[in-house]
C-alpha cells in the first residue's frame, strides 16, 4: 500500500514540475523563462535550430507558454498553436 501511495505522489510531483517548467497552460511562463523552455523545445532540431529558437522565443513572448516536449503537444498552448504565418502555416515550432 505504501509503495502505491509513494508512486502516485511521485507521479503527481513530476506532472507538476513538468507543467511549471515547460508552460503547461496558457500564460504560465514569465518572459524570463522563455529562453530555457525554448532551448529544450528546440533541442532536437538539427539544421533549423536557430530558426526554431527564434520563432519559439517570439511565440513564447506573446503567448507565455511553450508546449511540453521537443515536438507536438501544441494543444497545451492554444495561442502558440493557433498563431499562423501569412501563408496559413504554423508560426510556432
Amino acid at each position: 500500500m505504501t509503495k502505491v501511495v509513494c508512486a502516485l505522489l511521485l507521479i503527481f510531483v513530476m506532472a507538476f514540475v513538468t507543467q511549471v517548467a515547460y508552460g503547461g497552460g496558457e500564460g504560465s511562463l514569465t518572459p524570463q523563462e522563455c529562453p530555457g523552455a525554448c532551448d529544450y523545445r528546440c533541442s532536437k532540431a538539427d539544421r533549423t535550430k536557430k530558426a526554431c529558437l527564434n520563432f519559439c522565443n517570439m511565440c513564447c513572448a506573446k503567448c507565455l507558454c511553450v508546449p511540453s516536449g521537443t515536438y507536438g503537444h501544441k494543444e497545451e498552448c492554444p495561442c502558440y498553436n493557433n498563431w499562423k504565418t501569412k501563408r496559413g502555416t504554423p508560426k510556432c515550432p
